[in-house]
């Protein structure tokens, strides 16, 4: 991990517990002011319960942690003031209309009555909500609910801004729009702290990532560098028959740069290779001698979905679609 200067935000250490559950087992960060830090992982790798510990909302077991120089423990009153924060999960009030909810945030910034019904008035047009704006939210979509939420976020014109899984809920056009919305914030000085789970978001937002799982940071870097301890290109092969798995992988073993990587669920074989010159006729052959049979073979450029799958042996999106299987499978690495 790269060392700045005055991190805004910087974490060392960090463990947390909950009973027998390990949430965090010593995260350390480092995230330089005006940029984009994503957390990457899937649900129950530590993500939520590193931003509620930076966020004042939970006091850490273990490690210190500071957020544009404050403390979050000692000095957490003051650090409130200065950060913004939006959870998995709209929290609004479904009586009041949107404009009131906005109003009532800037109050309890501080803000003067006319101020904050100014921001209000601003925050709801960036959004695409001015029009429903006097409407109670109870009448809101689930999507609206959850721009008020992120607007509501923004009143303060936070120095440090952490959105917790921001599009989760919302609709392709909604998410795009969101992503162009960050940007400006980031452009305009804002840094941000970004959990996901979508590696495209990541990938377009994020200017380093940490990959995250267990509690631990377990890889960090910009997205180029970390699709980099791929190598080159991945070979990805389907197979016909599961049972044929481990033959496939011992044939196409010592290719390149890697070993081959199983994934069960779909019957496919992955091998980080060099390039794509000369690759799948090398590979056809060598299954072909195998005995394998093929339903489709190709090769692409790694992605941060290869990156977690080296990293943990599985996709983001089965660890997130099936977190029962991740608990076995932690109780079974154990």
């Amino acid at each position: 991990m790269p060392q700045h200067e005055n991190p805004i935000i910087r974490a060392e250490g960090l463990t947390k517990s909950f009973g027998d559950v390990h949430a965090l087992s010593g995260v350390d960060l480092e995230v330089a002011e005006g940029t984009v830090y994503g957390l990457l992982g899937p649900n129950g790798a530590g993500k939520t319960t590193t931003v509620r510990v930076l966020t004042t909302l939970l006091t850490p077991d273990a490690g210190t942690a500071s957020v544009a120089g404050y403390d979050v423990v000692t000095q957490r009153t003051a650090l409130r003031s200065v950060i913004g924060l939006a959870g998995q999960y709209a929290a609004v009030d479904e009586i009041l209309t949107g404009r009131e909810n906005l109003v009532m945030v800037g109050q309890l910034y501080r803000l003067s009555t006319a101020e904050a019904r100014r921001r209000a008035d601003d925050i709801l047009e960036r959004f695409d909500l001015s029009d429903a704006g006097n409407r109670p939210v109870k009448t809101y979509s689930g999507g609206m609910r959850r721009r008020l939420d992120l607007a509501a976020s923004l009143v303060g014109r936070p120095r440090v801004l952490f959105l917790d899984e921001p599009t989760t809920g919302l609709d392709p056009r909604s998410r795009l729009g969101l992503w162009d919305f960050i940007e400006s914030l980031v452009a305009e000085g804002t840094t941000l702290l970004l959990t996901t789970q979508y590696l495209e978001e990541a990938d377009r937002l994020a200017d380093r990532i940490a990959v995250i799982d267990h509690g631990r940071v377990i890889a960090e870097g910009t997205s180029t560098e970390l699709k980099g301890t791929i190598g080159g290109d991945v070979l990805e092969l389907e197979l016909v028959d599961p049972s044929q798995l481990e033959a496939a992988a011992a044939a196409l073993s010592g290719m390149c740069c890697g070993e081959p990587t199983l994934e069960h669920l779909t019957n496919t074989v992955r091998v980080p290779v060099e390039s794509a010159v000369g690759t799948i006729t090398d590979a056809v052959r060598r299954i072909d001698r195998a005995g394998i049979d093929l339903v489709d073979i190709a090769v692409h450029r790694p992605t941060l979905d290869d990156v977690f799958l080296s990293l943990t042996g599985e996709h983001v999106t089965e660890a997130v679609a099936d977190p029962g299987k991740r608990r076995k499978r932690q109780r079974s690495m154990s």
